[in-house]
């Protein structure tokens, strides 16, 4: 008994069209293998699932892209819009820009300069003077700040020191400075004359005793 004609409808059972989408997937797959292989012919096919999930196949001799534009080619259709080619006309040019730049890179290096005309080794010697410029330009700025930053520590290191100093001799004196005061048109330094009025006064003899007379008591008359 054969089999009968299968109506080609929407399966209405989710999980019948499930099945059936596999299986008949693969079987297109397969079948563009197999024909790419016998006949020696350029096949891709690209299939989406309900759920958005992509499948492909293309011939192992060319690429999807190829294909399109031979489709292009022949069929004069184009399947993206204008705003498309403009995408890939600019995504092309930043390429091409890439490269031009790893070219460039290159011959800064010293890399690949024997294909160079005099022309062309001149742009180069320039671009790499202005490169030499820039950067004895940038290195002299920064000696200049640090010459300024190691005169600005040495600068607060002999006022530590100085301090320190200051503390040594008289640790009494916390700000590290005599007093001084005004007299007319001299100085008085406190401190100083503090120190000459002690000096002078441990020189001089001390003062005589002095013997103070009670007055007689009348019972030691009455003894005596």
């Amino acid at each position: 008994m054969g089999r009968g004609k299968i109506e080609i409808k929407r399966i209405e059972n989710s999980s019948n069209r499930q099945v059936t989408y596999s299986k008949r997937r693969n079987g297109i797959i397969k079948k563009a293998k197999e024909i790419s292989v016998l006949c020696d012919s350029q096949v891709s096919v690209i299939i989406f699932s309900t759920s958005g999930k992509m499948h492909e196949f293309c011939s192992p001799s060319i690429t999807l892209s190829d294909i399109l534009e031979q489709y292009h080619k022949l069929s004069g259709k184009r399947l993206w819009d204008a705003k498309h080619e403009h995408l890939d006309n600019e995504i092309n040019r930043i390429k091409k820009e890439n490269d031009n730049m790893q070219i460039e890179l290159r011959h800064l290096k010293g890399d690949d300069i024997t294909t160079l005309n005099y022309k062309e080794l001149m742009v180069l010697e320039e671009a790499l003077t202005n490169g030499i410029s820039a950067l004895k330009t940038k290195q002299m700025e920064l000696v200049r700040m640090m010459r300024k930053h190691n005169e600005m520590i040495e600068e607060e290191n002999q006022n530590l020191q100085f301090k320190l100093r200051q503390l040594q001799l008289d640790p009494m004196d916390t700000g590290g400075n005599h007093v001084m005061e005004s007299h007319g048109q001299g100085m008085y330094d406190h401190q100083a004359g503090v120190a000459n009025y002690e000096a002078c006064h441990s020189q001089m003899p001390p003062p005589p005793f002095a013997f103070r007379l009670q007055p007689m008591q009348p019972n030691l008359q009455d003894h005596f």
